[in-house]
């Protein structure tokens, strides 16, 4: 698709995750599994934690830090290889941040104040929260557009992220006469790329929701992961055939998405197995298929953070890489700008 829709461009994909902590099941069946397969294709693919975004509201620093070396760990545990895709920190490429201000000033006010996950975080109190909180849109713009990437992997509730960075890409090329950045295209696909709470099917999992019933973590053991399954949120009927039986039932749907994306099925193969039975037989196999894919990875998690300074070394190597890639085209972007580059 990308290279169709943006030809010239070499095919790449980006994306990233916040170290804000706390990783769920929903970081890794909406990102990092996915993440993890994308490997290998056609594409070049660059991962990024994105720490900058973090700060937007306050961080305390040594806990950033080790959120930080957490995500990198979460990464790698669920098969993003260092040597086959680049993967590092977003503040040890200081083109996010140069891109991110010159975007500054081809986004419109109108655009920010529009975009719904400034609404929900900064609340009532907007006018106390920080610019960086309206204005990251743009650095994440910023994110993307600094390696041309032509697709990103986003969940149904990210996209309208996709679209701004789409729009400032278009208003820039048109602004400036130029094809210099891609209209970026996302990629939407999977059984659950939007895992919802397993106490309430219509809200999503959070790391933020009070109740650690909600979700499953990455870091949970197996008895946790089982006893949470267990007290999910269901209905008293029966299962049915297909997909179109659980339109109205949302906690059921979300549980047979979870097991289809854990499984590699379609959501109509596992309700194929379990046509007619209830909660007390699906559970128990939903439990079992959850720790066997979850456990190693909460193990290899555990073995990165046992090493930091390794983390430390692969987020230094892939920010080198990334360097190497960011670079050029901001300095192309300097230049098509007008602004004088004359420093050896």
């Amino acid at each position: 698709m990308s290279e169709t829709t943006n030809p010239g461009f070499t095919p790449r994909i980006f994306s990233g995750i916040q170290p804000s902590g706390g990783l769920t099941l929903g970081n890794y069946l909406g990102a990092l599994k996915r993440f993890a397969a994308l490997q290998g294709e056609q594409s070049e693919t660059i991962y990024c934690v994105v720490d900058m975004h973090a700060i937007t509201v306050w961080q305390d620093p040594e806990a950033l830090r080790m959120r930080t070396r957490e995500a990198a760990a979460a990464f790698m545990a669920s098969g993003v290889d260092p040597a086959q895709s680049v993967l590092f920190n977003q503040s040890q490429v200081t083109a996010h941040a140069e891109l991110a201000w010159l975007f500054n000033t081809v986004a419109r006010v109108g655009w920010m104040y529009r975009m719904t996950q400034f609404k929900d975080k900064a609340g009532k109190n907007s006018e106390n929260a920080s610019l960086g909180l309206l204005a990251y849109p743009a650095l994440m713009a910023a994110d993307i557009l600094a390696y041309q990437a032509t697709a990103v992997p986003v969940g149904e509730d990210q996209k309208q992220h996709l679209e701004l960075t789409r729009d400032i890409a278009t208003k820039f090329n048109h602004d400036y006469g130029v094809n210099h950045f891609p209209i970026t295209e996302p990629l939407i696909e999977g059984a659950a790329t939007r895992v919802m709470s397993l106490r309430d099917g219509s809200k999503k999992m959070s790391k933020s929701d009070p109740s650690d019933a909600s979700r499953i973590n990455l870091t949970d053991n197996a008895d946790a992961i089982a006893q949470k399954i267990r007290k999910a949120r269901t209905d008293a009927d029966p299962l049915p055939g297909t997909v179109e039986g659980l339109r109205d039932r949302p906690e059921a749907r979300n549980l047979i998405n979870i097991f289809a994306a854990l499984a590699d099925e379609s959501p109509d193969q596992v309700l194929s197995r379990f046509e007619g039975q209830g909660f007390g037989a699906f559970k128990p196999a939903l439990a079992e298929v959850a720790v066997a894919k979850l456990s190693p990875i909460t193990a290899k998690m555990a073995e990165f953070m046992d090493d930091p300074a390794e983390i430390d070394r692969i987020l230094g190597t892939g920010a080198e890489r990334a360097a190497a890639i960011a670079t050029p085209i901001l300095d192309r972007t300097k230049d098509i700008m007008g602004l004088l580059r004359s420093r050896p």
